[in-house]
């Protein structure tokens, strides 16, 4: 007598035996029949795919927005002007060149996004002088209170020679800054953006605090002299690292140091009597 079956309530009959299905190649790959139907998958998009770094912020709908791109578009017009113009002056580069280095092919880029060529210098400057000013601060608040004229000095040459050893090689504001600060028709951009700063200025009002016999007429020299040293120190040090020369000091900070101690004895020399005539 034949064997019999008994079904348990509420369960479908068993679907029979899996059978393979062919995709392609001779592959087979099982599938019951509920998954009769179903596309399969496109395996050529799947052994392509590339996985995004880490961190990437990707829209909904995988598309850049207009202000991913206007960001993106700044940034590389800021990166190749700063570039050119501490290569050859401000004077010495056309809107035209920056807009092809930063890839743009439209030659109205760099007025369209900064307006013009003071605001373009403007921006750089103002790129730079938030991560110095912050520097700055802590060293002055570090300081508060010395009477050594040289740790007053330090708050000034200090935090220029760290953002530039954090920028690592090559850099270019230390030679931007020296063109710009040659140029009579960006100067007062420099002077306004960067060494107008709070904290600088502190560091200025406490120097000429520890020289109280220092006539006025020449602190203002000296502090013109001290102003142009340190830039062009600086800048002809990026250089020579761009450039894989030989320095004099290894690092950045030993060259602020040796900077910050011709700088002490700049605002320290005796003052000559006026002669005759």
């Amino acid at each position: 007598m034949p064997e019999r079956i008994t079904l348990r309530p509420g369960r479908p009959a068993a679907e029979g035996p899996r059978r393979p299905r062919q995709l392609g190649r001779g592959r087979a790959v099982w599938a019951s029949s509920r998954s009769r139907g179903r596309p399969a998958p496109d395996r050529a998009a799947v052994r392509t795919r590339v996985p995004r770094p880490v961190g990437t912020v990707v829209p909904m709908n995988g598309r850049r927005t207009r202000s991913d791109r206007v960001t993106t578009t700044r940034e590389a017009i800021l990166a190749a002007a700063e570039r050119l113009f501490a290569e050859h002056g401000v004077a010495g580069v056309s809107n035209r060149q920056i807009g092809q280095e930063a890839g743009q092919g439209n030659n109205t880029a760099v007025t369209y996004h900064f307006g013009s060529r003071e605001g373009l210098v403007s921006a750089i400057v103002r790129a730079h002088t938030g991560r110095i000013e912050e520097i700055r601060r802590h060293m002055v608040l570090r300081t508060e209170g010395s009477d050594e004229v040289r740790d007053w000095i330090a708050c000034m040459v200090e935090p220029f020679a760290q953002h530039l050893a954090d920028l690592g090689v090559p850099s270019w504001f230390g030679r931007f800054s020296a063109q710009v600060m040659a140029d009579p028709a960006y100067r007062d951009i420099m002077a306004r953006e960067a060494l107008g700063s709070p904290h600088l200025a502190r560091a200025g009002e406490q120097l000429l605090r520890c020289l109280p016999d220092l006539p006025a007429e020449v602190g203002e020299e000296r502090r013109e002299m001290a102003s142009l040293l340190m830039v062009h120190v600086i800048a002809e040090r990026e250089r020579a690292l761009a450039q894989g020369a030989r320095t004099p000091r290894e690092s950045w900070q030993r060259a602020a140091t040796g900077l910050s101690d011709a700088l002490a004895g700049l605002w320290t020399a005796p003052v000559s009597a006026h002669s005759p005539g």
